[in-house]
């Protein structure tokens, strides 16, 4: 599973070519201290004090390249662990801002964010450390053995016999342990899921003093998530236990043949030093290498959570040659009997069998009962879903031939629930259009009615309105949202619920700007509030998924029928309430 990180890692050959290098160094570097350690253990009966000087000068030489191969070490692979998982995030949260919303109807955005954002500090920490160690380790596991052997073959083939009885646990453990590395990551994933929505949603869970069933539900998944950490921590140290009690107890073993056979004059006690320190060093990259394995079994959990995001498939796609969209076409829109489910309600259709047309510059209003169908017709055009039967054209072109991006950026649209992002108010409208101008905002905001209340802010429209502009009301929201799509300036205006949280006042003010800015655009209204689409070219009555009714309001009310008694409830009540 790491070896699918190689496309990420294959950009910077000549850094991991320099990693290696420096890691080759710093491993060969450390095998020739025992070297250097014996000939001055041998050397202090035998050699001169200037040839035992010169001994001690080349050991701290080999200790000075030491240290700078490893400073160089650490810092080559370091700065590539950052700029992989850099480019990871990337990646990821590239193919995720573009999956369509049948996607998140199935995996909760904590999840994905757990994923980004824990998943990749994972990989981070196996990149620029655990790999690297893992690499030196081998390398002096290695280099170790065969010096150890140079040095003393009898007691090196003892060594070789504990090889298997390490190896075995190893591939036992590790497997069981990357199995449970990969349910704690999806436990953290879910922990973090259940945070983000109650935080997203803490007014809400204030106001309905549902504080205590929130920090159970978390407290759950996260006492889940630490028994299973706790699982894979006790996995580890099983096995860590396990391998450093053979390795070390079979080196006490081997060493105590070699201290029989230096008092047999078989070896020297420089050669028996010489092979102790080798035989430690070895049994030291074994017990690094072990507590390695876990680390890469458990960045194997993570890379495959990461690797599953990159390689979902998207339900709406671009076409191979998108066919792009004429410069003198201005909306002209046809639903031919379209058929919906959304997946996650397939057992009601949302749409079944709607056909209608909308003119170049014609304001439609779509208006019916809750779930009849209106906004999923605005999701459709904006293709975040397509149609299982039939199609929608724009100016003839079926959208499934067009690119996304070309086709939202012929429209400009105002959500039911506007979103706000944590930046300024005057960055809030520019989202519209990035390239406006501060005069082309202001202009936007007027437009919108929202100039007023926005110059009364404390910075005026550079002020900072939160986290999902908590600073603002509903209708300050909506209006900064309808400035958005004023200052769009796109040939399609789609308006969901635009004016529903506005006062009467603001109501009547941006339905003005709203008719203004449909004037030679084509317009698709959603509303519940009838008094909003009186003036509309043409009404469409949803139900259950279809047009029911199609015309003016006068001719809808003088027919009678759902329009007729929708309308009949709400200006009755409206008089009413007067």
């Amino acid at each position: 599973m790491l070896g699918r990180l190689a496309p990420f890692l294959r950009p910077y050959r000549l850094l991991i070519a320099a990693a290696l290098g420096a890691l080759v160094l710093t491993a060969v570097v450390s095998l020739t201290l025992p070297l250097a350690v014996r000939r001055v253990v041998d050397g202090f009966e035998t050699e001169t004090a200037e040839l035992l000087d010169s001994y001690f000068i080349a050991a701290l030489a080999i200790a000075t390249l030491l240290a700078f191969g490893t400073g160089l070490r650490y810092y080559l692979v370091t700065r590539l662990g950052e700029r992989v998982i850099a480019d990871i995030r990337k990646s990821v949260f590239a193919r995720m801002i573009s999956m369509s919303p049948a996607f998140f109807e199935k995996i909760m955005t904590g999840e994905v964010l757990s994923r980004i954002t824990t998943d990749t500090t994972l990989l981070l920490s196996v990149i620029s450390s655990s790999i690297s160690i893992a690499l030196r380790n081998f390398l002096i596991l290695v280099g170790g053995l065969a010096l150890m052997l140079i040095t003393s073959p009898k007691l090196t083939g003892l060594v070789l016999i504990l090889v298997p009885v390490v190896v075995v646990p190893i591939i036992v453990l590790g497997r069981r342990l990357r199995t449970l590395s990969r349910e704690n990551q999806d436990w953290i994933a879910e922990s973090s899921g259940k945070a983000s929505e109650s935080l997203l949603s803490v007014q809400t869970v204030q106001a309905f003093t549902a504080e205590g069933p929130a920090r159970a539900e978390f407290d759950r998944v996260t006492e889940e998530s630490f028994g299973s950490a706790r699982r894979r921590i006790l996995t580890r140290a099983i096995m860590t236990v396990i391998i450093i009690a053979l390795v070390f107890s079979g080196i006490v073993g081997v060493l105590w043949i070699g201290a029989r056979d230096v008092r047999s004059d078989v070896m020297s006690i420089g050669e028996l030093i010489q092979f102790l320190i080798y035989a430690i060093m070895v049994a030291g990259a074994v017990a690094a290498l072990s507590e390695i394995w876990g680390e890469l079994q458990r960045a194997a959990g993570a890379t495959e959570r990461l690797i599953e995001l990159l390689g979902v498939t998207d339900t709406v796609q671009d076409p191979a040659a998108p066919v792009a969209l004429g410069e003198g076409g201005r909306g002209a829109i046809a639903f031919e009997d379209v058929r919906f489910h959304y997946p996650t309600r397939l057992n009601a259709p949302a749409l079944d069998g709607v056909a209608f047309t909308v003119r170049p510059g014609e304001t439609v209003a779509l208006v019916g009962p809750s779930g009849a169908g209106k906004s999923t017709i605005l999701q459709l055009l904006l293709r975040f879903y397509d149609p299982e039967s039939g199609r929608i054209t724009l100016d003839g072109t079926d959208l499934r031939d067009i690119s996304r991006a070309e086709l939202r950026g012929a429209i400009a649209l105002v959500p039911q629930d506007p979103v706000i992002f944590a930046a300024s108010a005057r960055e809030n409208i520019r989202f519209g259009r990035p390239g406006a101008s501060d005069q082309e905002v202001e202009a936007a905001a007027r437009a919108a009615a929202a100039h007023d209340f926005l110059a009364a802010l404390p910075e005026g429209y550079d002020t900072w309105v939160g986290e999902r502009g908590i600073m603002l009301s509903g209708g300050q929201k909506q209006r900064i949202a309808i400035a958005r799509a004023i200052l769009r300036d796109a040939p399609i205006l789609l308006l969901d619920e635009a004016t529903s949280a506005l006062d009467a006042e603001s109501e009547r003010a941006v339905q003005e700007a709203v008719a203004e800015m449909a004037e030679g655009r084509t317009t698709l209204i959603v509303a519940h509030r009838l008094a909003t689409v009186k003036k509309a070219d043409r009404i469409l009555v949803f139900d259950e998924g279809r047009v029911v009714a199609e015309g003016s309001h006068d001719s809808l009310v003088a027919e009678g029928g759902l329009y007729a008694r929708l309308a009949r409830l709400q200006f009755t009540e409206g008089v009413a309430a007067e």
